[in-house]
């Protein structure tokens, strides 16, 4: 009996060395974290060396009450008039002077207000620094202009704070940050795999990992009954 279960222990020395000769030691459980970081860097690097770099230019306009308006109403037109600043009522005074059309002038220009002052900052962009500052001045002289028509209905002018100026340094994110957050990203993602992942396959890579490592895997067999169990069911069966 000894010799026979000698004879059926499997040998994992031998089952190791032979999975080693064909090149079929599996992974550690935990690759697709590495993997997936990796990809992200790649990924996130690429994208920062072949996309164009985008500049940003930012215009200011405030709004002044006059002498009969309390400054509050300034404060409410403030929020007011930076919601109608990129309509396309705006947008049509803006566009002769941003040398654009009204469809690209939505897209590059966004307006900005705090509810603590009455000051909008008029943001244009563009792939050159001298076109975002022309966006942003257009927008914020049409905004000024068609605002100080109701002037003297509603007590509150919009005068030009500060101009925007060709930016120097890009505002879009640079090649090492882009790979950064691509790498991050991707560490997430794969962690996130090892989380989800269904449990046969954790239980694989599991038991792949205790075979590279010279471990015997945990075996499964079938549960049978003791032999006292079966002797009494044997008993009742003849009972009834």
């Amino acid at each position: 009996m000894a010799d026979t279960a000698d004879q059926k222990k499997p040998d994992h020395r031998s089952e190791k060395k032979k999975a080693a000769r064909r090149g079929l030691v599996p992974p550690p459980a935990w690759w697709p974290l590495p993997a997936c970081a990796l990809l992200g860097l790649a990924a996130g690097g690429a994208y920062g060396v072949l996309k164009a770099p985008e500049y940003a230019a930012t215009s200011y306009v405030v709004a002044v009450p006059d002498d009969t308006t309390e400054p509050a109403t300034a404060l409410g037109f403030a929020q007011a008039y930076a919601r109608i600043a990129t309509s396309s009522s705006t947008l049509a005074y803006a566009q002769p002077r941003a040398g654009i059309t009204v469809r690209r002038l939505r897209t590059q220009v966004r307006a900005e207000t705090s509810p603590e002052s009455p000051m909008i900052a008029i943001t244009g962009t563009s792939k050159s620094p001298a076109e975002a500052a022309d966006i942003a001045n257009a927008v914020a002289d049409a905004l000024s202009l068609s605002s100080n028509q109701a002037a003297k209905n509603t007590g509150v002018q919009l005068l030009l704070f500060n101009q925007a100026v060709a930016p120097t340094d890009p505002a879009s994110p640079s090649a090492p940050i882009s790979g950064a957050v691509g790498m991050c990203a991707g560490g997430l993602l794969g962690g996130l795999w090892l989380l989800a992942r269904p449990a046969r396959g954790r239980r694989r890579d599991q038991a792949g990992a205790a075979v590279a490592a010279g471990a015997p895997p945990v075996e499964e067999y079938a549960t049978l009954p003791a032999q006292g169990d079966h002797a009494e069911t044997k008993e009742k069966e003849s009972v009834r």
